[in-house]
């Protein structure tokens, strides 16, 4: 019974001198802060996404009533001022079509030609202008609408129509052949109209008459809406439709008929117009 006693007293001995150890390594409190506590600083704002570029450069491809099936082409270069502001610069070059203008194709070579036409119609606008934001799309998705005003010169070229007349057919009253004499010339209604209209073999070379080129000023002022369709931020795509009005210092002679008729007439000096632009671009 004594060597039991003594055993059990040992363990314990023993058990108690384990526990304290282990009670002494136990996490202490945390001392209380002396003094004031500092606060951590806010984490700072990022830029907004309307603040994250500052030039946007778009190139168009232009749709107009007083122009062909494609009207032109243009380019536009805005840099921004505010969220809702921007200012910008462009360059379009576009055609004009005369809508009197006729298509005759000679029976006897399948050649066609404009029958009057005096000269082709181009013209350059170099403007300035501002932009508003109207509805700002979210970053990645939705349609922005913008709306635009710009104003600036108006350049108008006209650049003589010529045709390929038959000198042959026409001298010895023959019917045209590819064989014969035939010479690319300006068409004059008083040489090529009424019966000599058969002996125009077809129309020549579009910049046959290049180096005539006449240079008409003028003025335009252009209004606008265009709907954003860009997915990305840094990338551009929408249609902008729109007006414009221009003039000129004189009518553009692109038809001029033989006399008595007036080309007044059929010409004229102020082309309103209404315009779609299709647009692609990036920002930076």
């Amino acid at each position: 019974m004594n060597k039991t006693y003594v055993i059990a007293a040992g363990c314990l001995a023993l058990g108690l001198a384990a526990a304290r150890p282990a009670r002494a390594q136990a996490p202490a409190t945390p001392p209380e802060p002396v003094g004031p506590t500092l606060q951590a600083a806010p984490a700072q704002a990022m830029p907004s996404d309307e603040q994250s570029y500052r030039r946007e450069t778009v190139f168009g491809i232009n749709f107009n009533t007083q122009g062909g099936l494609i009207g032109g082409a243009n380019v536009r270069v805005a840099r921004v001022l505010d969220e809702r502001w921007l200012r910008f610069w462009s360059l379009e070059g576009v055609s004009f079509k005369n809508p009197k203008e006729e298509s005759v194709t000679n029976p006897y070579t399948g050649g066609s030609y404009k029958r009057f036409k005096a000269n082709y119609a181009f013209a350059l606008r170099p403007s300035i202008g501002i932009q508003r934001i109207l509805f700002r799309k979210a970053a990645d998705a939705g349609v922005q609408v913008n709306g635009l005003l710009s104003a600036g010169p108006s350049l108008a070229l006209l650049m003589p129509y010529y045709v390929s007349f038959d000198e042959t057919a026409a001298k010895n009253g023959s019917v045209p052949s590819s064989s014969d004499i035939i010479v690319d010339e300006a068409y004059d209604p008083a040489k090529h109209g009424g019966t000599a209209e058969n002996y125009i073999f077809d129309r020549a070379p579009l910049f046959s008459g290049i180096g005539q080129t006449k240079v008409v000023p003028g003025v335009h002022l252009r209004g606008g809406l265009s709907f954003e369709y860009g997915r990305y931020r840094d990338a551009v795509a929408g249609a902008e439709v729109g007006f414009l009005l221009e003039a000129y210092t004189k009518r553009l002679l692109m038809l001029n008929p033989p006399a008595p008729n007036d080309p007044n007439s059929l010409n004229r000096q102020f082309f309103p117009s209404v315009y779609l632009t299709l647009y692609i671009g990036h920002r930076s």
